[in-house]
């Protein structure tokens, strides 16, 4: 079941077990009708430029003259993962939440006459949207008048999408094909001269990264501009609040207490920046928070419309997105490009996947 908000000319279909979802539901009235949008039918969201089949997106960019670019850009032989580590007490969004178990303990008595014994673990979890995360064709979708409008003009209406498995919006499409591209870092911090602050949405904002400062940002890193096939991240410094190497050595008030700041916004990639990425025709965007675009108190950003960039860049563009990342050794190497290598998890019909991709360089 899904509840739909309304922000100007853009609704956004939410699970009513999203925050933002279940605060709306209790705003509805009876038998009132329900507001739809119809841009994504007006403007041709579908098919989309690889095929009315395509069920991948824009990964579909890649070529092999692009991978060996990319692998190029090895030079000293240095690996950085960027994914942070699962665990219950995480920040999460909403009613979200991340529960292991290892049944038995051990879960298998002694076998043999070596007496080997092993263990399971159990998961409880919405595993693809939960720690380090990708969000795929099946996450992000908006109401329309003839349904829930996803990638390529699927629907949630449609016969092969189902509560057990979302069909031709599974994750496993993607991953059938993998990243292996440019992957370029954008040291906000850097450039901003110090952790980005939440956005308020105001003039000027400094929490909210346009075109002007992705470009300004290549510049005095002294890279090439973003351009076609690239992944590129954004490093904002919000995500030290979830401290990617310290989070065990606070006590529980203090966890808790990071939690609500790491939750209350976040700064990020303005609309004008997503729009300014997908004309790039970039594969691949990310960052250190746990929506990569900028994200108000009133969960606005550039605009009023909630999460507007993922609507304009996953369902309209196919250009995939990856959150909480650890970008910390990259920033601290300066490690401007690299070579990024990662797929997500093959797990069919699901909206998205964990994450721990790796940067070489």
């Amino acid at each position: 079941m899904f509840s739909i908000i309304r922000f100007m000319s853009t609704v956004i279909t939410l699970p009513v077990r999203h925050p933002i979802g279940m605060a709306c539901l209790g705003l509805l009235v009876v038998g009132q009708a329900l507001a739809q949008n119809d841009q994504p039918l007006q403007e041709n969201w579908a098919p989309s430029e690889w095929g009315a089949d395509d069920k991948a997106g824009a990964v579909n960019r890649t070529t092999p003259q692009m991978v060996l670019r990319a692998v190029k850009l090895v030079r000293q032989g240095k690996v950085a993962t960027l994914g942070k580590i699962y665990q219950s007490d995480m920040p999460l969004f909403g009613t979200r939440s991340w529960q292991l178990t290892i049944p038995g303990l051990p879960t298998y008595e002694p076998m043999g006459e070596q007496m080997a014994v092993g263990n399971d673990e159990f998961l409880s979890s919405e595993i693809g949207q939960v720690g380090t995360q990708f969000d795929g064709p099946g996450h992000i979708g908006v109401r329309t008048p003839r349904g829930d409008f996803f990638y390529n003009g699927r629907y949630l209406e449609d016969p092969d999408v189902s509560a057990s498995g979302l069909g031709p919006l599974g994750v496993e499409h993607v991953a059938q094909v993998g990243f292996v591209c440019r992957g370029v870092l954008l040291d906000a911090v850097a450039y901003r001269g110090g952790r980005l602050p939440v956005p308020t949405r105001r003039l000027n904002d400094p929490g909210i990264v346009t075109p002007a400062d992705i470009e300004a940002m290549t510049a005095r890193q002294g890279i090439d501009p973003i351009g076609e096939g690239d992944c590129v991240f954004l490093y904002t410094g919000h995500g030290d609040i979830w401290h990617p190497s310290k989070w065990d050595t606070f006590d529980a008030a203090e966890k808790q207490r990071r939690i609500t700041e790491f939750n209350a916004g976040s700064p990020g990639f303005g609309l004008s920046a997503c729009e300014y990425l997908a004309s790039q025709k970039i594969i691949l965007w990310g960052g250190d928070s746990a929506s990569t675009e900028a994200v108000a108190a009133d969960f606005g950003g550039e605009t009023a419309q909630p999460f507007e960039c993922h609507i304009k860049l996953m369902t309209r563009s196919g250009i995939w997105n990856i959150e909480n990342l650890d970008l910390s050794q990259l920033v601290r190497d300066k490690a401007y490009e690299f070579l990024f290598a990662w797929s997500p998890l093959k797990l069919k019909g699901a909206t998205g996947s964990p994450a721990n991709p790796v940067a070489i360089y």
